[in-house]
């Protein structure tokens, strides 16, 4: 197979997440591999600078933009700024997402236990993670289906397929620091719905919907999480920021022309026991 299915050269994609650990790895491979990246973020200032330090590398227009995914004024502002600067949207990778993390360690145990896991909390993440990416695919996915083509990669995660394992935030010794809690799971699991919905419903318009589900990525953990995390994966570790740069450029080209309504499971084996 040619290498050139895998371009993304001239196509505008738009990043959403774009200054977080997997948003940058994925603004990075696009523009690598030939695409107009379009920065998303919630504060301006990094993405901004991202966009540049993505032109002067790889030498394609970019965007840093700032935008707010649960409001749909911000959203349609977004889409309007791309429209006047690039004339297209090719491709939306849905990535920003909240994963509840809690200020006073000593109150995380307390909160972060499903019976008593705040409403405020439950609303604010599914706000984001479920309302938001489908703001960006109604907005923005209405523009592909206008042109008759264009590819969404919405990012889910394991825990939108399996349960967490709550033992694995069960420190070696001592009692239980911190729970995964219950919305990022029905987020990430009532995103691979819409993606099935919006693959179904713009398919004979020419644009393709898929989830790109990502294992847990080393970032800094304590050394006994990673460990026991690693036990818990087929392939002996936690992903790496670079792991799943591949799979998104292949879910975002033409590679992938004949897939959509998918979800492609990068987790180092970790849901296959």
């Amino acid at each position: 197979m040619s290498s050139t299915v895998f371009d993304l050269s001239d196509r505008v994609v738009v990043v959403t997440g774009a200054a977080g650990l997997l948003g940058r790895r994925f603004a990075t491979a696009a523009a690598e591999a030939g695409a107009h990246v379009v920065a998303a973020d919630l504060e301006p200032g990094p993405v901004e600078a991202l966009a540049w330090d993505l032109k002067e590398r790889f030498g394609h227009d970019a965007l840093g933009a700032a935008v707010d995914i649960t409001s749909p004024a911000s959203v349609d502002a977004l889409r309007d700024r791309i429209l006047a600067r690039f004339d297209r949207v090719d491709g939306l990778v849905n990535n920003a997402a909240i994963n509840d993390m809690f200020e006073d360690p000593t109150a995380a145990a307390a909160l972060s236990r499903f019976e008593e896991y705040p409403l405020e909390l439950w609303r604010r993440s599914l706000d984001v993670n479920v309302t938001g990416t489908f703001l960006m695919c109604q907005r923005l996915g209405a523009v592909m289906a206008a042109r008759g083509r264009g590819a969404i990669v919405n990012i889910g995660s394991t825990y939108g397929l399996v349960a967490p394992d709550q033992r694995l935030y069960l420190p070696p010794e001592g009692s239980q620091a911190f729970y995964k809690t219950a919305a990022y799971p029905a987020g990430k699991a009532a995103v691979l719905g819409l993606t099935r919905f919006v693959a179904a419903y713009w398919g004979a318009r020419g644009v393709r919907a898929n989830v790109l589900s990502p294992g847990g990525v080393e970032n800094g953990q304590d050394g006994w999480f990673v460990d026991a995390y690693a036990e818990r994966t087929p392939l002996g570790r936690m992903a790496r920021p670079d792991d799943y740069r591949g799979a998104l450029v292949f879910l975002l080209s033409d590679a992938s022309a004949y897939m959509t309504g998918a979800n492609l499971v990068v987790d180092g084996g970790w849901t296959a026991w």
